[in-house]
């Protein structure tokens, strides 16, 4: 009796966690990073920059694979379906929130098909005008469009981009009317503004840093909760005003949800490991970055929140669906 107990304890245990002897032995092969963007853009950069520093602690290569189309969403579909072992991973952006609260039919859920690993990064955009606008503040540009209604507008890298949904937050805390322009891009937005067509723009640093230091552009505010280092004089829009205002986008790493929790921490230490070493937080720093990496759970209710927050605006604004 005690014999068959033993054994039938010990196949209990096999078929209970088919991964456990594999989460041991992790990794041993190769690791497949999935992003949805364009290869050399922000996101496939920030996988390659963390990814070659992480291989030096797993002793595995990291392969870097752009799927893009769709907002990121093919992406995100494609390590959602992914076999759940910690060899498939998705470097998520803000957009993978904004595009669950834009699109109708995803193919997963945003939050519960996705084991989150950890953060990487969080940056704010800029709102940007040319360097011989009238408007010297925020505060200033605010006050013009709600004395004439549509007044101004601005453009931003197009239709349900987390720029788009920044301007729209922006209008709706702020109550002032503000036209959305939809350009194909940064690099058109930035063309667009420098050219007189918009008087205003939402942008990444990266996109737009080379024509303020040029003295094209200049920034009016900055959008996250604090400031940006890289500009301390610089105001947040919160502080001109529109009390609560927060956007910063990020990027982290998600797997497959039922990823192993083992090989999730184990994931997770390396990428803690990587943001710690000065070349690495120096790039993510150039490319207008902070360097903040989180433990699963603390991702899992940012990327949540995030969520609730877009679906409120696509809500409130009216943005169709995808």
């Amino acid at each position: 009796m005690r014999r068959r107990q033993l054994v039938g304890a010990g196949l209990a245990l096999a078929c209970a966690s088919p991964f456990t002897v594999h989460s041991q032995d992790f990794p041993d092969r190769p690791i497949k990073i999935v992003q949805g963007f364009a290869a050399g853009g922000n996101a496939d950069t920030i996988a390659r920059v963390v990814s070659t520093e992480m291989s030096k602690g797993l002793g595995q290569p990291f392969v870097v694979e752009a799927q893009t189309g769709a907002g990121g969403t093919i992406a995100s579909a494609a390590v959602a379906r992914a076999k759940p072992d910690g060899y498939t991973l998705l470097l998520a952006t803000g957009g993978h929130a904004v595009a669950g609260a834009l699109y109708g039919k995803l193919g997963y859920q945003t939050v519960s098909d996705f084991q989150m690993i950890s953060t990487i990064t969080y940056f704010p955009f800029l709102l940007v005008v040319r360097a011989d606008s009238p408007h010297r503040s925020l505060a200033e540009l605010l006050a013009a469009a709600r004395a004439d209604a549509r007044s101004l507008s601005y453009g931003t890298a197009g239709i349900g981009s987390t720029h788009h949904l920044a301007g729209e937050l922006l209008v709706k805390s702020a109550k002032a009317e503000l036209l959305h322009v939809p350009y194909r891009g940064d690099a058109a937005s930035v063309t667009a503004l420098l050219g007189g067509e918009v008087p205003l723009i939402v942008a990444p640093p990266t996109a737009v840093m080379p024509n303020i230091k040029a003295g094209k552009l200049r920034a009016l505010a900055t959008t996250g909760a604090q400031r940006w280092a890289a500009m301390p004089e610089l105001p947040t829009v919160a502080e001109q005003g529109v009390a609560g205002y927060d956007v910063r986008s990020w990027a982290g790493f998600m797997a497959p949800a039922g990823t192993p929790r083992p090989v999730v921490e184990r994931l997770r230490a390396e990428t803690l490991k990587a943001l710690q070493v000065p070349g690495v937080r120096a790039r993510l720093e150039d490319m207008g970055g902070e360097a903040r990496g989180s433990t699963p759970e603390e991702m899992t209710a940012m990327v949540s929140s995030e969520l609730k927050k877009w679906t409120a605006v696509v809500n409130e604004a009216q943005i169709p669906k995808q």
